[in-house]
């Protein structure tokens, strides 16, 4: 709780944005735990789009699904004008949405490897194994 958000609260939206993303052509997205590791946020969300295209309406989707889940809106968005890598900063966690061949060139879940991976789908969120 970097800002004094309830820690379910920001699993749940955390989860609401990858279930956004995944719902809207985002690619093996993942939840992950960073909270042990990081002092500047909790979870990370990852995910790719197939074209730069896709990317930008996964961002979207991404803010939307967690507004709709009660979450906060973006603190800064990074990278939509190449949409290559795109940060959005909810504070808490946040989303990294990839193209593909960044998301394989920086391959960023695996730098966070170690980290605690949670399942978002179905609305559960469980640590993964």
């Amino acid at each position: 709780m970097r800002h004094g958000r309830d820690r379910s609260d920001l699993i749940s939206w955390a989860s609401a944005g990858a279930r956004a993303a995944q719902n809207h052509f985002g690619r093996d997205t993942l939840l992950i735990d960073v909270a042990e590791v990081l002092s500047v946020c909790e979870f990370f969300v990852i995910t790719a789009g197939a074209n730069p295209r896709q990317v930008k309406a996964i961002c979207e989707e991404v803010g939307n699904g967690v507004r709709a889940a009660g979450g906060p809106r973006p603190l800064s968005v990074e990278g939509l004008d190449s949409r290559s890598w795109v940060l959005m900063d909810f504070g808490d966690f946040v989303v990294h949405v990839f193209s593909e061949e960044a998301r394989e060139y920086y391959q960023l879940e695996r730098l966070w490897g170690d980290c605690p991976r949670l399942s978002w789908d179905l609305g559960v969120v469980a640590e993964a194994g």
